[in-house]
């Protein structure tokens, strides 16, 4: 390389499908990177795109999938997880021989088996992955240059993709920012059944419950600062997580019958004012938060 010549990006045309808060902070940091020549976007709403062209997050509204994927390096797909095998479905027949595609569906399981139906014998050319860097909010404005930035992500890699396939969607989610694990689809799903999937759909109930009461203005006007970040995530993408629940849903019940038995046991003290029996539950929940907090 030449004096002063700019250092070629690692990646030339980027395909995503769903330019919101995961992959519109993933174009971002790409291209704050230098890693990236070309962004193109695709999505169902043309106002989403619009304002993702706008705001600098893709360079290009894409209008055929199966023309533009043809010569793309990298596509991702970071749209509801249920919408996956339509997406993969229209770029199959255009895909080219050498570009690697990914997702950042927060299950693996369903993905893989809507990738394996619609890619078919091409299946080593799709690498699952799973950016663990939600936030609440969604659309291109919510997008951040530095969202995966100390963040994990999570590779579930198949038995037909090859290495390099694997490395390259590594090397992409490390210019982000982010550090890189790997599981496999199986184990991901009952690990973040546990630690995201139930969350959810505890603050989502809790919410819902209230939200129904005649006084809920009341509970709402009083709820402070214990609420407010038990409930933060109930404010999260409504479909998102439908998509997500009812995908991985064999793996939630066994985490959600685990936690109803936590809460008759709990329910079981207070009833018999067992405080002995609260304070043994609530020291060892709280060693282990702060364990993992400082971890």
């Amino acid at each position: 390389m030449s004096r002063g010549e700019a250092a070629r990006p690692a990646f030339g045309k980027i395909l995503i499908f769903g330019v919101g808060l995961i992959g519109g902070s993933f174009a971002l940091a790409l291209k704050a990177a230098a890693d990236v020549a070309e962004v193109v976007g695709f999505g169902r709403s043309a106002d989403s795109l619009n304002e993702a062209l706008a705001l600098g997050i893709i360079d290009r509204i894409g209008i055929d999938p199966a023309l533009e994927v043809g010569d793309a390096d990298l596509v991702l797909v970071a749209a509801p997880v249920g919408a996956t095998g339509d997406i993969l479905a229209r770029i199959a027949p255009g895909l080219g021989p050498r570009t690697i595609v990914t997702d950042a569906g927060s299950t693996k399981s369903d993905v893989v088996a809507a990738a394996r139906a619609a890619l078919g014998e091409r299946i080593g050319q799709f690498v699952p992955a799973h950016p663990i860097a939600g936030a609440e909010n969604s659309g291109a404005a919510a997008a951040r240059v530095d969202l995966y930035r100390g963040r994990k992500v999570v590779l579930t890699p198949l038995a037909e993709n090859p290495v390099a396939a694997v490395d390259r969607v590594r090397a992409a989610w490390v210019a982000c920012g982010a550090e890189v694990r790997e599981l496999s689809p199986q184990r991901h799903d009952e690990v973040f059944a546990a630690v995201s999937h139930l969350p959810h759909l505890l603050s989502f109930a809790l919410v819902h419950d209230l939200a129904l009461r005649d006084e809920r203005d009341t509970f709402f006007t009083y709820a402070a600062s214990g609420f407010r970040d038990f409930t933060r995530i109930a404010a999260s993408h409504p479909e998102m997580w439908r998509d997500i629940c009812l995908a991985n849903h064999e793996a939630l019940l066994v985490e959600l019958d685990r936690y109803r038995a936590e809460l008759d046991d709990l329910r079981v003290a207070l009833a018999s004012g067992d405080g002995e029996r609260l304070q043994q539950v609530f020291a060892v929940a709280r060693s282990a938060r702060r364990a993992w907090q400082q971890s």
